[in-house]
């Protein structure tokens, strides 16, 4: 920055002077001038050749300023001051007590002021979820938005959802969960730079169906799921995942979610007693001759007398669908056409 460097460079020049001015005591003539012009210059050099230094030290300093700053939730800001008001209330009162006392002076009043602002507002900041009405509102509410979580838009479903009309209202995606994307893309294991890569994709794809809101928002909580159920109560909204873990927390939080698996897992057809299947054999089942083959979503499907059809597509008719507590479970006999053949 070049404010930075013209800062350092009259810094310089100012040292230059005044350390000119301070040999120039002892010196008579125009040797004084001459070594105080000297210093300036030298002064002036040396703080070129520094700057740089100065600059991406000031950055450094500067960008974990802005995240620091950036993380502070205004929960964390109501109680570090209400601890600071009783901390500077607390003193007021001792001064007046403790006044009439020879050894009170201003420099004790000082270092106890110090100490009870300390202990209230590290108090305070500790349990700063209990200061939550006297914060300023972060964010506006915006009941009925949907909130994309990053799983949900690398898996890319959503989009089919956007086209159906299924999802109504604003789409909004906090500038956390974007980080988390961009970090997933810039990733040197290529599995998560494909998936980040992916994500970015579908958020471009997304934008060109719907307006998206890029909220500016963060706070200090540790991970992504905590900081996605705080932003989901502060503006109201829902939360659109894949994620039951963070399903089942947001919902204990009171959050509305949204999960696209649930929703696929509930438009899956129904297969009754009855219908026809086509799949392949691939191992054999616990009894005798039974075949083990399995549908596209995973579904596994025992067939009665089909290891005899290993290793090749078959036909066979539904006898019954059983829900068990691992998943669903179709029983099946070869039919009696593909028996025949």
């Amino acid at each position: 920055m070049l404010a930075v460097r013209l800062f350092v460079m009259l810094l310089g020049l100012g040292l230059g002077y005044l350390a000119g001015r301070a040999l120039a005591t002892d010196q008579t003539g125009g040797l004084g001038t001459v070594n105080t012009l000297s210093l300036m210059l030298a002064g002036t050099l040396s703080a070129l050749l520094l700057a740089p230094r100065a600059e991406a030290l000031l950055g450094r300093v500067s960008q974990r300023f802005l995240r620091w700053y950036a993380a502070l939730s205004p929960r964390t800001v109501a109680a570090a001051t209400f601890g600071l008001i009783v901390a500077l209330l607390l003193s007021v009162l001792l001064s007046s007590l403790l006044r009439s006392l020879p050894f009170y002076t201003w420099v004790l009043n000082v270092a106890v002021t110090a100490v009870l602002a300390v202990f209230f507002v590290s108090f305070a900041v500790r349990n700063a979820e209990a200061f939550g009405l006297l914060a300023f509102p972060q964010v506006r509410r915006k009941p009925g938005a949907k909130v994309l979580d990053s799983n949900v838009i690398i898996d890319g479903r959503i989009l089919d959802l956007i086209r159906a009309g299924f999802l109504d209202g604003d789409l909004l995606v906090p500038s956390f969960i974007l980080r988390e994307i961009q970090t997933l893309a810039d990733h040197q294991d290529p599995q998560k730079r494909t998936r980040g890569k992916r994500g970015l994709t579908v958020l471009e794809e997304l934008r060109g169906l719907r307006p998206i809101q890029v909220a500016d928002w963060d706070t200090a909580l540790p991970t992504t799921d905590d900081k996605l159920i705080r932003f989901a109560r502060e503006t109201g909204a829902r939360i659109v995942t894949n994620d039951s873990n963070l399903g089942k927390i947001a919902r204990l939080h009171g959050v509305e979610v949204l999960s696209i698996h649930e929703a696929a897992v509930a438009l899956r057809p129904q297969i009754q007693a009855g219908d026809h299947l086509t799949i392949t054999v691939t191992k054999g089942g616990q009894q005798q001759g039974q075949g083990v083959g399995y549908l596209e979503d995973g579904t596994m499907v025992v067939v009665e007398d089909g290891l005899k059809l290993r290793g090749k597509p078959a036909r066979v008719l539904v006898v019954n669908n059983v829900q068990t507590n691992v998943g669903r479970m179709i029983f099946a006999k070869v039919d009696r056409e593909e028996g025949a053949a």
